[in-house]
Parts: structure tokens; C-alpha cells; sequence
């Protein structure tokens, strides 16, 4: 089961948060699911230009796009955007590292400051689902919804990588286990707890954008559930895997 059948599956009315949005590829089919409003935030202009354009004009009542990071503050960020023989390379954009220190001399780097928010400033009270992809700024994110989930226990999504922040598949299922959520990863369609992810075998990848290196597997989006509801959805996942698809979300 990838990503989005986990949504899908697990598919409740409500808000989903879109972290990390990029051009849409989350945003738009979460936009379809039934009784759904998108929240959804992307920090870099030109990938929140593409975004905008993907919903179409007008954008539709249920979505909202916000040309913005988050983070455990308000205020402004610098989004490092990583630029790889002249070309820059969107997907590592990150507001938690740069790229100077590789040492690399095909990549350079493209500083924007950003607008910085935290998601419990929004006040949201019917967050039911979370995608998160921040390359690295995981933990920052979390801390300032540290509200929002405790009051809402959302399921979650969110993609950790060593190689953007060392430690962090360590820091962010800790800070997740104090809120009361248990952390799972998939692989081949069997769902496991945190405590049996193998990093050496199933998690190592090159820092450097300019090295195209990764273990096979390479795991690095894990699963988080309200541990009063993991084991139910722990079972519907499971039976969705088992009949071939994602479970139709209930209308």
C-alpha cells in the first residue's frame, strides 16, 4: 500500500493537511475524497505557482493553498533550495538544512525567505488526516501542531529521512509516542511497529544531491496512529492490503 491508499483507506470527513505540497500530488486526489476540506501549504513560489494552477480557477471551496512553511513558530524561515548543475532541485528544498557544507562543487544553493506558521494558530478542530514532507524540518512541524493533535489525533504521514537530519527517525516517532501515537513503517504491504526498523538496511541514502545512492529497500515514510485506535486501523489497513487496493472511504 502506498501513501495515498493509506489516506484513502483510513479516509475520514474532514480536514487533511497537506505539508509540503509541491504541485499537487497529494493535494488534488485529497481534494476528491468525500466530505473533505485540503488544507495545504507550500513554501517555494515557483512550486506554489504550479500548485495554484493545477486546482484551476476558480479554486474550489474546499481547498486552501497558503504559500507557507510551518514550523514550531511564527514569523519567517530561509528555505534553502539546493540548484544541481544549474538546475535547481525542488524536492530537497528545506527550511532545516543547506547544502553548503558538502563541499560539492556541482551544487550551489538558492536562498528565499519564507512566511513561517505553526499550525495551532489555525485553531483547527477537525483535522482528521496529515501529510507531512519537509525534508528534515519534521520535528519543528510537529512541535508547533503539538495542540492540533492532541485535540483532533489525526492520522499521519510523514516522510523522515537520516540523510536530510541524523537522528531524526530516532526524534520524531519519541515526540509522537509522548502525544500518544504509535509509529509504523510498511514494506510489502505488512505493517510493523518503529521498534523493528532495521536503518542500516532499509534507510541509508546519500545527503548529496549530486550522489544518486540509496539502499534497496529504501524506507523512509512512516505511519503514524492515536494509539486508542491503532489497533482498528491497524485492521482495516491490513484487510485494504489483503483484498488488493485501498478500502473505498465511507460516503
Amino acid at each position: 500500500m502506498d501513501e495515498l491508499g493509506f489516506h484513502h483507506t483510513l479516509h475520514r470527513p474532514g480536514t487533511v493537511l497537506d505539508v509540503g505540497a509541491h504541485e499537487g500530488a497529494f493535494a488534488l486526489p485529497f481534494a476528491a475524497l468525500p466530505a473533505s476540506r485540503v488544507l495545504a501549504f507550500e513554501p517555494l513560489p515557483a512550486a506554489f505557482d504550479r500548485l495554484r494552477a493545477a486546482f484551476g480557477d476558480p479554486l474550489p471551496a474546499h481547498v486552501e493553498l497558503r504559500r507557507e512553511a510551518l514550523g514550531d513558530r511564527d514569523g519567517e524561515a530561509l528555505l534553502t533550495l539546493p540548484v544541481l548543475d544549474g538546475v535547481p532541485q525542488e524536492q530537497w528544498a528545506s527550511t532545516a538544512k543547506s547544502y553548503g557544507a558538502l563541499g560539492e562543487a556541482r551544487v550551489a544553493e538558492q536562498r528565499i525567505t519564507v512566511p513561517l506558521r505553526r499550525l495551532d494558530g489555525f485553531g483547527l478542530r477537525d483535522l482528521t488526516a496529515v501529510k507531512l514532507d519537509a525534508e528534515g524540518a519534521e520535528y519543528e512541524v510537529l512541535r508547533g501542531a503539538r495542540e492540533t493533535l492532541l485535540r483532533c489525533r489525526p492520522v499521519l504521514s510523514v516522510e523522515i529521512e537520516e540523510r536530510h537530519r541524523p537522528g531524526s527517525t530516532w526524534a520524531v516517532p519519541a515526540y509522537l509516542d509522548a502525544l500518544g501515537y504509535d509509529t509504523f513503517w510498511e514494506h510489502w504491504d505488512e505493517w510493523r511497529p518503529m521498534a523493528e526498523f532495521d536503518r542500516g538496511a532499509m534507510h541509508r541514502a546519500s545527503p548529496n544531491p549530486a550522489v544518486f545512492e540509496a539502499s534497496d529497500p529504501y524506507v523512509f515514510v512512516f505511519y503514524a496512529l492515536p494509539r486508542e485506535r491503532a489497533e482498528a486501523m491497524l485492521a482495516r489497513l491490513r484487510e485494504a492490503a489483503g483484498s488488493g487496493g485501498a478500502r473505498a472511504p465511507p460516503r
